[in-house]
């Protein structure tokens, strides 16, 4: 990808609102974390967990990259970022297991270790997007990490109030999966070759997944209702 291109720009925009778009949870569990210390140690938690999080991240990603150019992977990171455009949509909160530290050490690790462990979402989005460009993959985490640790309440509450963000990223999730499963090498030169079927499919994929998302949430939605009615 050439540099600072109109590509690379819309590349790096699609990681910068990736890493945004599912810096949500992160943003929980980093509060969570946090919560039982002293104001002034609160910060200092957020900044150095958020800093080992996004290190382990860098790295994790990387590899991801890499391990892309194996045959298939392409494939089983686009079908499994497809699901997690669709969790998107349907998510529950859950964090429950997120235990508060009670000393500076104790918060920044449960940070690194919860993030590391939610954020394979976060790794296999951002390593689709970059399509094997390092630098990308840099600058986008540059780019969003401060807005992550600083704007995330805001961003949580824009996301609650404005329903509509979230189905925007779904899509872009959707879009990025369907674009790393025609990067897959057994199929890269059939879509190249065929554009109408290349664009169909990209916009299949995105159809499908934020549909999917909406049918979910009305059934749960009836359901819930049902079980209202129930009850009384």
């Amino acid at each position: 990808m050439e540099l600072f291109s109109v590509e690379f720009f819309s590349a790096l925009l699609t990681i910068v609102f990736i890493d945004l778009i599912l810096a949500g949870d992160n943003a929980i569990v980093i509060g969570l974390a946090a919560r039982n210390l002293p104001k002034e140690q609160q910060k200092k938690a957020v900044i150095w967990g958020t800093v080992g999080a996004v290190g382990i991240r860098v790295i994790a990603t990387l590899l991801v990259v890499q391990l892309l150019n194996v045959p298939w992977l392409n494939l089983v990171g686009g079908l499994l970022l497809v699901w997690i455009a669709y969790k998107l949509l349907v998510q529950e909160d859950a964090h429950d297991g997120i235990t508060a530290g009670n000393t500076l050490w104790q918060s920044i690790r449960t940070i690194i270790i919860a993030d590391a462990a939610m954020g394979i979402d976060n790794v296999i989005a951002v390593a689709g997007a970059a399509h094997g460009d390092t630098l990308l993959v840099v600058l986008g985490l540059i780019i969003s990490v401060p807005v992550v640790v600083w704007g995330s309440t805001l961003f949580i509450k824009l996301i609650n109030r404005y329903e509509w963000i979230v189905y925007v990223g779904s899509a872009v999730l959707a879009y990025t999966a369907a674009k790393m499963i025609t990067h897959e090498k057994s199929f890269k030169e059939f879509f190249e070759n065929n554009q109408l079927i290349y664009w169909s499919f990209l916009i299949l994929v995105i159809i499908l997944t934020v549909v999917a998302g909406v049918v979910t949430n009305i059934r749960k939605k009836q359901a819930a209702q049902q079980k209202s009615r129930e009850s009384h």
